[in-house]
Order: C-alpha cells, then structure tokens, then sequence
C-alpha cells in the first residue's frame, strides 16, 4: 500500500469516526420523557393530611453536601474556580449539619434540591438515602425525580458520572408523583446529551375529605441569559399552576430558581450580574400567586432578612441576593415565614425558606 492510499484510508477512517461520537454520544444520551411517573416510597402507616391544619414547609437546595469551604470551577463567571470537588469529610460534616438543621425545624415537607446519587464528585453517593437513613422514623414517604443524570461527561473538570435529583420528603402520605420535564437550554449535537434536564417533581398528598394537596419541587436553569430558556421555564410552571387552580386543588411550590425578585439586580456589584436578567423573569408569576418572601419582603429596607443564597465567591461577604422561594395557592393561608440565617451560612450556599401555611378546610 503506498503511502498516500494510507494517509487516505486513515483520513476517512477517522472522519467515520468523528461523525460516528455524536451518534454515540445520543444514543446513550439520558432523554427523559416530558411527563413520568416515579416511585413514591412510603414506609408504616403514614398519616392524611386533615382539612384545615397547619402544614410547614421547608426548600433548601443543600448543594450536594459539598459545603462551603471551597470555590468550585462553575462558581465564578469566568468558569475557572480552582476546585473540582469537595472532599469526603466535606460531605460528612455537611450532612451532619443538614441532619441537624432538618431536626431542628422538623417541617412537614421537605423539598430538597441538588441531591446527588451516583456522581464521581461525591464519592457515588445516593444523598437522599442518606439522609433517610439519619432522619428515620422522622418522613415516612418521599419522591425523588432526576434532573442530570450520564456514566460519563467529557467535560475536564468532571470526567464522570454525574447524578442530581429533586427530593420531597413528608410526614404525611403520598399517594402519586410526576416529573415534569421543563425547557431546555439551547446546545449543540455534541453538549446536548451532557446537559442538566431540568423539571418539576409534583406529588400529590392526600386529604382526609377526599382532595388532595400538590407539593412541587423545583430547581430552574442557571447561566441561561441570552436566550429565553428561563421565561419557558416559568411560562410552564405558570400553566401548571394555573391547571391545579381551575381544579380547585391546593398547592405549594418550593426551590430554587435562579431567579432574582424585581428590584435586586441594581443592588448587585456589576461583576455579580451577569447571570441575570435587569427585569427578571419572577414578577409574573409574583404578582400572580402568593410567594415567601413577598416581593415587599424581597426588595424592601428589610430584604437581606431575605436573602436565600450566599455565593462561592470570595469576592461576596456574605448572603446578598434572594433566589430561593415558596409560593403556595389562595386557598392556604400564610401564617408565618423565615429564611434560616443564623446558623445556616456554612452549609450550603443556599439557605433554607420555611413557611406555616395552613390548609383549606374544604
């Protein structure tokens, strides 16, 4: 063979080659479906839910136990944060104080964003079964739903397995639950398989008359500006608020949404801003339903009260912006609502939102 037939063969060797990874890639792409139904795990007798009481509840995006001693590569704006992961004794001394937070408060239901199960990062860790494992007895049911899930991600600072998934936790039963795929962010035939799916996790409680409550769980997409991925994003769980309300049926919706209330975005340090949109994309929804904290509450003289997220960075001092609410349907009434601060700021750089919020009585 001479050497330019081989130069040749070689060349289109690897040209079938370079087109075959994008087939490969997708065909063990995880594609979710836009609605599932997922296991709901209820352990001994859980109680109903009565018509009328007071429920309280609590969303914390616990940062998959990697606490706060680090600055992680997707931390910074630039993407080149000088930390790939938190190391084994972070994730222990994390879940400790989760363990201790959730015991202290002992809310009725606990959503959970940013729970890792399989990921190289944290050690393969299935952190809601941890969890489970220390608060036994405490929540006899929960739902769990995937939002970034491969065997491998290319990416140099991974070169993995990721896992992430939305968690709810409850005191009391549940009967069903759904993931609901959410708009997802624009990327290319190559980056596609890779990326985080985002969704709603709905589970249905329900009440002693014969209703039922939804309970939804959430965490919306980050670095999303330039396009309009957020705004579908909230356009979808607008409507699906909107479907539970014409049924008449109670509901509460917790997480993380990356999301600043009208008004913060001036009150960042312009190299904070760049993940946000000037108007945000909240207010619809805001003015819509009732949301802890309320947009008085979020923008007014007393909103650092308010804040939900204490950045990675260490050009931040400390918690400066509100990304994390509840918003719950008219039917239930708001009796008191906090974000916990005082002992929360080196767990996770997100705190935890709690509300009592007390039921319809039909």
């Amino acid at each position: 063979m001479t050497a330019s037939r081989f130069l040749r063969r070689t060349l289109i060797a690897l040209l079938i080659l370079c087109g075959l990874v994008p087939v490969l890639f997708y065909a063990l792409a995880w594609r979710p479906a836009p609605q599932e139904d997922v296991a709901v795990s209820c352990t001994g007798k859980a109680p109903l839910l009565q018509p009328g009481q007071a429920l309280k509840v609590m969303t914390w995006n616990v940062q998959y136990l990697a606490g706060k001693r680090h600055v992680f590569w997707y931390d910074l704006a630039s993407g080149d944060g000088p930390d790939s992961r938190p190391s084994s004794d972070d994730l222990a001394r994390t879940l400790d104080e989760v363990v201790r937070v959730v015991r202290e408060e002992q809310p009725d239901i606990l959503l959970l964003q940013e729970l890792h199960d399989g990921a190289k990062a944290s050690d393969y860790q299935d952190q809601l079964a941890l969890l489970q494992e220390r608060l036994q007895g405490v929540y006899p049911c929960s739902a769990q739903a995937f939002y970034w899930k491969s065997a491998f991600v290319p990416h140099p600072r991974i070169l993995g397995s990721v896992g992430m998934k939305l968690g709810t936790l409850s005191r009391y039963r549940i009967e069903r639950a759904e993931r609901l795929q959410l708009p997802e962010m624009p990327g290319t035939l190559l980056s596609r398989p890779f990326d985080l799916k985002r969704a709603l996790l709905v589970s249905y409680l329900p009440l002693r008359d014969g209703g039922r409550l939804a309970a939804i769980n959430t965490h919306l997409d980050a670095f999303a500006q330039g396009d309009d991925t957020m705004q579908r994003q909230v356009a979808m769980t607008t409507a699906l608020l909107d479907r539970l309300q014409a049924k008449r049926t109670p509901w509460l919706l917790g997480g993380d949404f990356n999301l600043l209330p009208p008004g913060q975005y001036r009150q960042l340090p312009p190299e904070q801003r760049s993940w946000y949109a000037p108007e945000g994309e909240l207010r619809g929804l805001a003015e819509r339903y009732p949301m802890v904290p309320d947009l008085h509450q979020a923008s007014g003289p007393q909103r650092a009260q308010w804040y939900t997220h204490y950045p990675n960075d260490p050009g931040v001092k400390g918690p400066d912006r509100t990304l994390d609410y509840l918003f719950h349907s008219p039917q239930l009434t708001r009796l008191d609502a906090s974000v916990r601060q005082h002992d929360t700021l080196a767990i996770s750089d997100h705190l935890p939102v709690l509300a009592r919020l007390l039921l319809p009585l039909e």
